[in-house]
């Protein structure tokens, strides 16, 4: 068995912010491995998250953001079980930070489950024609393809999205999930908006070439 120093512990820590003493569980039950152990944490928080599933998240927070230029504001609602929770500081604290990720990454879903079929479809032919324009072997199209939709999602589903706070590259998802497991409620990203200045609105561009006629003409 191996000898699960507090340095180890602290290790593992660092890198989930999981607590102490579920890290040292964790390191036990995977004898002192930090992959296997990370592992088994990550799906202790699915569990206890996936217990709490068919509870209702009516409470919670809803915070709004504006970037200091004044160009981009958001408005963001996190749903918990409690409004003990709603008043927690961590809880309160992820959802305004979410409200600067949204601001920052701008996705268009919250999750792909929003995403209309056609759509999804549609990203799916587009992927489908650039990994044939590659030239790869037909067999490996939908296998590269399907990659390629990932991505997509990623760049467009708030959960999917590497988390801007989180500096081990972990998902909104995930993230949501550990705080989820840690506060002991369940917890749902509900919806979001984002607005940005001028967004939708027609603006006349003048064409320089037809402007340096004119001039010349006068």
């Amino acid at each position: 068995m191996a000898n699960i120093t507090a340095a180890l512990v602290k290790e593992l820590r660092n890198a989930t912010s999981a607590p102490m003493g579920d890290c040292k569980k964790a390191l036990v039950e995977s004898d002192g491995d930090i992959t296997l152990a990370t592992e088994w944490l990550q799906k202790r928080s699915s569990a206890k998250v996936a217990k709490k599933a068919g509870r209702t998240a009516a409470e919670g927070l809803v915070a709004t953001y504006v970037h200091h230029d004044g160009r981009t504001a958001v408005i963001a609602e996190v749903n918990s079980e409690t409004d003990f929770v709603a008043k927690n500081a961590e809880f309160s604290g992820f959802v305004r930070d979410l409200c600067m990720h949204i601001a920052a990454l701008s996705p268009t879903y919250v999750s792909q489950d929003e995403v209309p079929a056609d759509i999804v479809a549609k990203q799916r032919e587009i992927a489908e024609h650039q990994v044939r324009e590659m030239g790869k072997p037909e067999h490996l199209v939908p296998r590269i393809a399907e990659g390629k939709l990932k991505a997509w999602f990623s760049d467009n589903c708030l959960l999917d999205q590497p988390y801007v706070k989180d500096d081990k590259g972990r998902s909104v998802a995930v993230v949501l999930t550990e705080l989820a497991a840690k506060i002991g409620e369940k917890m749902v990203i509900r919806r979001f908006v984002r607005y940005e200045l001028g967004e939708g609105i027609a603006k006349k561009e003048d064409n320089f070439v037809d402007e340096v006629a004119k001039m010349a003409a006068n």
